[in-house]
């Protein structure tokens, strides 16, 4: 460690992105990304915004891009909050809404990147388990152990990640009820690949903040927009930390090319239709290859095999030019694999391989 550190950056444990592997003839099935291009029109917007106005500053408020996303969700662009992709949106959360006197509360399987928000931002949290299924228990999130219900707020994804797993939208109001003090982040990356929304919700709720990010079922990864929906009153707490930290979070070539994209609902429907069929043809090749699958509401799916440890079966598609994502902590994820789910071809590989792998070892 480097004696001109603070403390704070001595005290942290960062949060390890996917692998970005730099490999010939690569099946990239690691980190969740979209295998289908973006809409046309978003390239074409992005395009348009070469010239010369790239020396005057983007708009610091994203005016288009929030009415957009205020028309395809149906609420007041008042209500939208845009980020440099939806971890800054979750960070600013994290710190303008989540900062509380007491500890809040999110699963001990979920997005790492939670705990890491905590130690930063100094956030006391506790980690509340997955049943045995790795479902989340809402009645978990009612109650502390003293019968108390006294908590600094809940934050989980949904679906869950790495699981897959949905919760329930009456479940999602059921929690809301039950914590009516405390502000709830519904983290919905993966929300468009089968999921309900608890978009619906916003309204009746002052207390919920809704996470997007177009990362995914958008297939702008690389551009780094995300976006969060709730009250008035929870965005200008959003708006108060980005202002205190960048006044402009997204560049031109993104708010030109993310409006764009949502306006495309014909290119986003299909693509992420395709996804969806992709994934219900992997699981079940998966399970023909007796491989136990969790529930997914994702563009991913959970899996692991009875015979074979996740960490060897990872190595060994590696071998191979495939790359998963496997996670040795905590325990009870360790058996098992994140697949993205890509296209069809890539998938055909994906089984193949395993086919190969699963007939030496047998």
């Amino acid at each position: 460690m480097s004696r001109y550190w603070s403390a704070v950056a001595r005290g942290l444990t960062p949060y390890v992105p996917g692998e970005q592997p730099k490999l010939a003839k690569l099946v990239k099935l690691n980190t969740n990304e979209n295998p289908y291009p973006p809409s046309p029109l978003a390239l074409e917007a992005m395009r348009a915004e070469v010239g010369e106005g790239l020396r005057l500053y983007p708009d610091p408020n994203s005016d288009v891009l929030r009415a957009t996303i205020a028309r395809v969700h149906g609420v007041d662009a008042e209500q939208v909050f845009v980020g440099n992709g939806s971890d800054e949106v979750l960070a600013h959360a994290f710190l303008g809404l989540l900062k509380q006197d007491a500890p809040i509360l999110f699963p001990d399987i979920t997005y790492s990147f939670y705990p890491v928000y905590c130690k930063l931002y100094q956030i006391d949290y506790r980690q509340i388990p997955l049943d045995d299924e790795f479902a989340i228990r809402v009645d978990d999130y009612l109650r502390q152990p003293d019968g108390t219900r006294v908590n600094g707020g809940i934050i989980f994804p949904n679906p869950n990640a790495p699981t897959g797993r949905l919760l329930p939208l009456a479940e999602i109001e059921r929690l809301l009820r039950g914590n009516p003090d405390s502000v709830v982040v519904i983290d919905e990356a993966y929300i468009d690949f089968g999921g309900e929304s608890a978009l619906p919700l916003v309204r009746r709720y002052p207390q919920l903040l809704v996470v997007h990010t177009l990362s995914k079922a958008y297939s702008l990864a690389g551009l780094r927009v995300g976006y969060a929906i709730g009250q008035v009153e929870l965005i200008q707490a959003l708006n108060r930390v980005k202002d205190s930290f960048n006044s402009y979070p997204l560049d031109r070539f993104a708010q030109a090319g993310a409006a764009a994209a949502m306006a495309d609902r014909a290119w986003f429907d299909s693509c992420r239709n395709q996804v969806i069929a992709s994934r219900a043809r992997l699981v079940a090749a998966l399970d023909g290859l007796g491989f136990s699958v969790l529930p997914s509401g994702a563009n991913f799916v959970f899996a692991r095999h009875p015979a074979h440890a996740g960490v060897e079966l990872a190595a060994a598609l590696r071998e191979r030019g495939i790359v998963v994502r496997h996670f040795k902590q905590p325990r009870r994820v360790d058996p098992f694999l994140r697949i993205t789910v890509g296209t069809d071809p890539q998938c055909d590989e994906l089984l193949a391989a395993l086919r190969e792998i699963l007939g030496k070892c047998g």
